[in-house]
């Protein structure tokens, strides 16, 4: 028996992941599963820790490179409503950990509530946004999370407090295999003024990445004091390239997969940056790319 057959409403074979991913590059999982409900959900994993069969969790895709070859075992996407949902009561703002994080912000700027508004446009999901703590100096998502609820390895929900979670810059301490739901408290604040510091985040955003339409990501952290993409820009690697993959004239710290491109392609492109930034500057560039 395999995934396919105990669970076949939810449970595809063989299943491209490009597609579901912002490269629209990768090879296909051996199963790719989307449960439709929390119990259903549990009920996944736990047949997947009994059969040892590698999970992988995929959210937006924003922030990943899907190697050309299979990918072995289940990869599962909380895309559901269970897991998308956003309530709201007063300040707080409750989100499912599955839904995108631009859905949220929209959300809450709508309701004349502030704090999220600068996170415009930064891609990928609640869940992923706050584990990573996502933001930058006009602020992180860390600073109004109140609680988050968990799926633990045991396959139990458990809520953590806001005493209990570390936000550091880029990171949390949040290392349970799913985040469910996130509570936000958010202040009221002038509807115009929160929808004008969205549109003037937006735009800067947008301003210092690869156009819309272009297939990109992101390539390496930023390190303390200074950008990646000024390093890399020092050890004169403007607009290099590796078969359909080339950093992108808007913002060197990102890859732009033209069309053929392959993940290898980009894989190579990421070794020959870290490789010369360090020959030529003596920096290490930490990868910010999560590569299957």
């Amino acid at each position: 028996m395999s995934l396919a057959d105990d669970f076949p409403d939810i449970t595809r074979r063989d299943e491209p992941l490009a597609p579901y991913t912002h490269l629209k590059i990768g090879g296909p999982a051996e199963f790719l599963v989307q449960p439709r409900d929390v119990d259903e959900l549990r009920r996944v994993l736990a047949a997947c820790q009994a059969g040892g069969v590698p999970v992988r969790m995929l959210g937006g895709g924003h922030n990943l490179l899907v190697r050309d070859g299979p990918v072995p075992g289940a990869v599962v996407r909380l895309t559901a409503p269970a897991f998308t949902r956003i309530e709201w009561d007063g300040t707080r703002v409750t989100a499912g950990g599955g839904g995108p994080l631009f859905d949220l912000v929209a959300f809450t700027v709508r309701q004349g509530l502030t704090g999220l508004e600068t996170l415009v446009g930064l891609r990928g999901t609640v869940g992923g946004s706050v584990r990573c703590n996502v933001g930058d100096r006009s602020g992180e998502i860390g600073a109004a999370v109140r609680e988050v609820s968990v799926l633990t390895d045991a396959g139990r929900v458990a809520v953590r407090a806001r005493d209990e979670l570390t936000f550091s810059e880029h990171q949390s301490d949040i290392d349970e295999p799913v985040i469910l739901s996130v509570t936000f408290e958010l202040p009221r604040g002038d509807a115009a003024a929160v929808l004008a510091r969205m549109r003037k985040a937006w735009v800067l955003r947008k301003a210092a990445e690869p156009l819309s339409f272009q297939p990109s990501v992101r390539l390496f952290r930023n390190p303390p004091g200074q950008t990646a993409a000024a390093l890399i820009d020092r050890a004169k690697l403007a607009k290099a390239r590796v078969g359909g993959a080339e950093l992108s004239e808007r913002n060197s710290n990102y890859a732009v997969a033209q069309p053929g491109t392959s993940a290898a392609d980009i894989v190579r492109l990421v070794d020959l940056v870290r490789t010369r930034v360090r020959e030529r500057t003596g920096a290490a560039l930490e990868q910010e790319l999560h590569v299957w």
